[in-house]
């Protein structure tokens, strides 16, 4: 898999002066936690599981969720993941297809070996289990049983804990309950993928809801604990764990999501402000700000629980011609000793030291979502990926 690998390879060489790198469910940790990008979330309960998969995989979706937890009733349990357990033998009994990483939302630890336990042989297309409402005290039981269900079935699972307990948000505990957190992810790094922030639950404790031009980072008793995680948990210092972005949660029920005249070309004659115009339009001009907000945070990828999420995300997680330039000049040998530089595009200075970590997370993304050329932006990145 790849990304922007659902676009013809004529259209992928003109627009990428690197093309994002081709990867599988057994590649490195820390190359596929850069790549999750946008992970599409879903219910369980969906009757059409396996063939929607396989169609959100053509679209460029690179990482799912399927979700046992909030997303289903109380009642509908039993029902999704027995549900859960036949789509997935369906799809491994399609030797031709290539579905994207595949993640199981539990709601308790004992689902972990239960669920690895009845999937059999179609354990090889699971790459892990996201665990909710995160906390050391929580979080251990669910580690612990995912690394037994590893041993047993021999498939190596990765685990990608939900920061959105109460006890997090709140001030009184927040930093006990980081520590916490730091302590059981640490002991656990190797099956840790990635950690994943559960802001809705936090708007949750306060009777609050973010509308549609807002971001995360508006809502400032959310943007605190953002900012705590990524101190904590984010750090570029080799201590630190890739940490995703929010959900965004407003989306257009309607199959084609922009205006028509985008899907005419993916080049220079669409227009960016007709590009912004249909993205207001559908409620994701908010998307983009909070975007582009996650990543100068030091977030990576993104919850997403609409499909037409998922292009803005990785279109604007690929990277600049410019960005690859100045990391490129950064991190070139003969600097290792250090020392200050104009850049090429010669409006900036790169001093070496300061940007070198920003300049090796850079090189890590632009590995997975690719270089664009010079001359391709996002309105081109966008326009080139949406359906036919």
């Amino acid at each position: 898999m790849r990304h922007f690998g659902h676009i013809a390879p004529e259209v992928r060489q003109r627009l990428f002066h690197r093309e994002p790198c081709a990867f599988t469910a057994d590649s490195p940790p820390q190359l596929l936690a850069a790549a999750l990008g946008a992970t599409l979330y879903s219910p369980a309960t969906r009757p059409q599981l396996a063939d929607d998969i396989l169609k959100q995989s053509g679209r460029g979706v690179i990482s799912m969720v399927i979700c046992l937890e909030d997303s289903i009733d109380d009642a509908e349990v039993v029902g999704a993941e027995e549900n859960l357990i036949r789509h997935f033998t369906d799809l491994a009994a399609r030797p031709d297809i290539e579905p994207p990483l595949l993640f199981i939302r539990v709601r308790s630890p004992e689902q972990i070996p239960d669920l690895a336990r009845r999937l059999g042989p179609a354990i090889r297309l699971l790459s892990g289990f996201v665990l909710p409402k995160f906390t050391e005290e929580r979080g251990v039981p669910f580690l612990e049983l995912l690394t037994a269900a590893e041993a047993a079935t021999g498939r190596r699972l990765f685990a990608m804990p939900v920061l959105e307990s109460p006890q997090l948000l709140y001030l009184e505990s927040r930093a006990g309950t980081l520590a916490g957190i730091a302590r059981t992810v640490d002991k656990y790094r190797d099956r840790v993928l990635a950690l994943r922030l559960g802001v809705t639950d936090f708007c949750s404790a306060y009777a609050l809801r973010r509308p549609p031009h807002m971001t995360a980072y508006d809502v400032q008793i959310v943007a605190s604990v953002i900012a705590d995680v990524v101190n904590h948990l984010g750090r570029a210092d080799g201590t630190g764990f890739t940490v995703t972005g929010p959900v965004w949660e407003y989306f257009r029920v309607q199959e084609r999501m922009f205006k028509p005249q985008l899907r005419q070309s993916p080049f220079l004659q669409v227009r960016a402000e007709e590009l912004r115009q249909a993205l207001i339009e559908h409620d994701l001009d908010g998307l983009l700000r909070e975007i582009e907000l996650d990543r100068a945070n030091g977030l990576l990828g993104k919850t997403c629980i609409h499909p037409s999420h998922v292009l803005p995300v990785h279109a604007l997680s690929v990277v600049s011609h410019e960005e690859f330039s100045d990391a490129q000049d950064i991190l070139r040998p003969e600097r290792d000793g250090g020392g200050v530089m104009r850049s090429a595009y010669t409006n900036k200075m790169n001093e070496v030291k300061p940007h070198r970590a920003w300049a090796e997370r850079t090189l890590r993304r632009a590995e997975v979502f690719g270089v664009a050329r010079e001359d391709v932006g996002f309105v081109e990145l966008l326009s080139a990926g949406l359906p036919a």
